[in-house]
């Protein structure tokens, strides 16, 4: 029996051998965070100490791409390694309670008819969490997940479904902070038993589990998928800091929101924490660390109930890209990407190669020994040898983005059907049948000398253009994706695509079907009423002549962020409210059908529709009044 203490005695030393040659991982994914929305990425006006400081340990990335211009297509590309074309998750729609798992085009009274988005990631996926559980790594997810949640026994789209075995705080509803990130959470966090004292910042609580998460894997190597809440709406911090941001804004600059520069500072904050417990347990020179953002920054108006006047300045500037976050033009994909690796990665580096949160995948598999599956098909590049100071494998940048329209593209600037193809400095962008007669319109960029995009050089070189179209259509074609084309049905009984397309915005009291307009501009455009909001007591109104009993209003929605709105019944122009029924929007979601229950108790002769707070614009379509006896009443614009 002697040899035994020594054979248990190598086993274990092997063992640890095993552990301390495989790195740690630490991803952070901040929401919504702009390419230009950090110190170390040019900004002179938000304050990011931490992220700063991690920065100078490794490489900055200068051409670092989101793989969508929303969020859940890139979480997917993040966990799996694939083209949102490919999994056909292209829109945030991941925590509506339908599922969808089939690539498909919606049939619509619109122009264009856009894709319906997966809403759930496929649980045949061998996840970033899953090769490296395998590979013998401790595997927590902490913050929000946004790829699909399990409503029925057997469902299996949660991240402890997914390869991790901790999940915290486990919001599988929540695409966003509901009711805000300062404590207390109950409006957002479902488990009653996470409390906190009041006016704590979710994100700083989250990094506290994380630490306590770093510590419990010690002896066994780690993967932390730390992915922030912040910078998303809804739009609320610290009022300390807020004040502190006010004293600071220059009216020049065209970063100068103070909220949300005080939402940026709660963001450092957090991830400074985590360092400091990834300091503490002895690991940070053991441990790969990589920062991302989901897509670019909210280049435009919060539009929210603020009495200090912050709602009518945009969020960031992503200047000197052009637009933002929902945009195929660079605001939408372009994002800060640091990589820290100790004793690979040189610190405190700039780099130029092309790099897409689709290479996470690999790239982290391969540093941490782990092996991806053979039958799962990786859109992905391997970019250790970039990373060391060597040659990247990815010549081209793909992006994929079959949602949007006209009426959204007039307020986000390039958030319209699209994909777009980026090889060296050229980018060639196609918008699917927006030109008159229904065909496609092509941009071409330099953005060597242009990359605000303002100059479009599809005349002056179209031998570039067409060699790059070439690549987007096999790209396309790969990987199977979902191609907008124009509505064969669309203007049938109503007018011709071309005069819909061109139609001039109504007057304040002209909007369609005896609809009355208090809110901001309005326009129709290819069957979508667009509004936008001018504050809290943005509401369209219209006569209603419901008797007593139970009426409903059902209407399709589409706001860019989560948000409250209500439904009101007077019972003449200058009466005070008889019922106000509030309704809620989820945010990004490509479509979402709301319904309000409206019990009316005397004869109402005005209803009123007030547009949820926190978006700048809303779209609607599909409008029925069901009275309580009678026809229902219904609108298509």
């Amino acid at each position: 029996m002697k040899p035994l203490l020594p054979l248990i005695t190598i086993l274990v030393l092997t063992s640890l051998s095993v552990a301390a040659d495989r790195p740690n991982v630490i991803l952070i994914l901040a929401d919504d965070l702009g390419a230009h929305d950090l110190g170390c990425f040019g900004s002179n006006y938000y304050e990011t100490p931490n992220i700063d400081r991690l920065a100078s340990k490794g490489v900055r990335l200068k051409n670092a791409y989101s793989a969508s211009p929303l969020c859940s297509p890139t979480r997917s590309s993040i966990m799996v390694g694939q083209h949102p074309a490919r999994t056909g998750i292209t829109s945030p729609a991941c925590h509506l309670p339908t599922v969808v798992l089939e690539k498909q085009l919606i049939a619509s009274n619109a122009r264009v008819n856009v894709a319906n988005s997966l809403t759930r990631l496929k649980p045949n996926y061998y996840t970033l969490a899953e090769a490296l559980k395998e590979a013998g790594y401790s595997t927590g997810h902490f913050g929000k997940w946004h790829l699909g949640h399990n409503m029925a026994p057997g469902d299996t789209y949660e991240p402890r479904d997914q390869g991790f075995d901790v999940d915290w705080p486990h919001t599988p509803k929540a695409p966003g902070p509901g009711g805000g990130y300062l404590a207390p959470w109950n409006k957002f966090i479902s488990d009653p038993n996470i409390q906190d004292e009041a006016g704590r910042h979710v994100d700083e609580r989250m990094a506290d589990e994380a630490g306590n998460f770093i510590r419990a894997s010690k002896g066994r190597p780690f993967f932390v998928n730390f992915w922030l809440y912040s910078v998303h709406s809804p739009w609320n911090a610290r009022q300390d800091y807020i004040e502190h941001f006010k004293q600071r804004t220059d009216p020049a600059n065209p970063q100068r929101n103070p909220l949300y520069a005080a939402m940026v500072k709660s963001m450092d904050d957090s991830v400074g924490r985590l360092l400091r417990h990834l300091e503490e347990s002895g690991e940070a020179d053991n441990t790969i660390i990589v920062f991302w953002s989901d897509n670019g920054g909210y280049a435009y108006p919060p539009k929210q109930t603020d009495p200090e006047g912050y709602a009518d300045i945009p969020a960031t500037s992503n200047l000197p890209c052009r637009s933002g976050k929902a945009s195929i033009y660079e605001g939408g994909t372009r994002v800060p990407g640091i990589v820290v690796w100790p004793g690979k990665v040189k610190a405190g580096t700039n780099a130029d190669f092309l790099i897409q949160s689709t290479d996470l995948y690999p790239t982290l598999l391969q540093a941490c020994g782990a092996s991806p599956n053979a039958d799962q098909k990786i859109d992905g590049f391997d970019q250790a040898a970039a990373l060391y100071g060597g040659v990247s494998p990815r010549k081209q940048i793909f992006c994929h983005f079959p949602h949007g329209n006209a009426a959204r593209d007039a307020v986000m600037d390039g958030f319209y059907a699209g994909s777009y193809v980026r090889e060296g400095d050229f980018k060639l962008i196609r918008f699917y049948a927006r030109a008159d007669d229904g065909s496609d319109e092509h941009e071409l960029y330099d953005l060597s000398s242009d990359s605000g995009e303002r100059q479009n050089l599809l005349k002056e070189k179209p031998e570039i253009a067409a060699r790059l179209s070439v690549l987007l259509d096999e790209f396309l074609t790969e990987t199977e994706a979902v191609i907008p084309k124009l509505n064969p049905d669309f203007g049938k009984g109503r007018q011709n695509s071309d005069t819909a397309s061109k139609k001039k915005p109504p007057e304040p009291d002209d909007l369609p079907g005896g609809w009355k307009n208090r809110a901001g501009a309005a326009v129709v455009r290819d069957g979508v009423l667009n509004v936008q909001s001018k504050g809290a007591n943005s509401f369209l109104g219209v006569s209603a002549g419901l008797p007593a009993g139970t009426a409903r209003l059902t209407f399709r929605i589409r706001a860019p962020q989560a948000g409250e709105g209500k439904v009101t019944l007077l019972t003449s122009p200058s009466a005070t409210e008889t019922l106000s029924v509030p309704y809620k929007v989820s945010g990004e979601a490509e479509w979402e059908t709301v319904t309000v229950e409206l019990p009316v108790k005397d004869k109402t002769t005005i209803l009123r529709l007030y547009l949820p707070s926190g978006s700048a614009s809303v779209d609607f379509k599909d409008m029925v009044l069901t009275p309580p006896h009678g026809q229902p009443r219904s609108w298509t614009f």
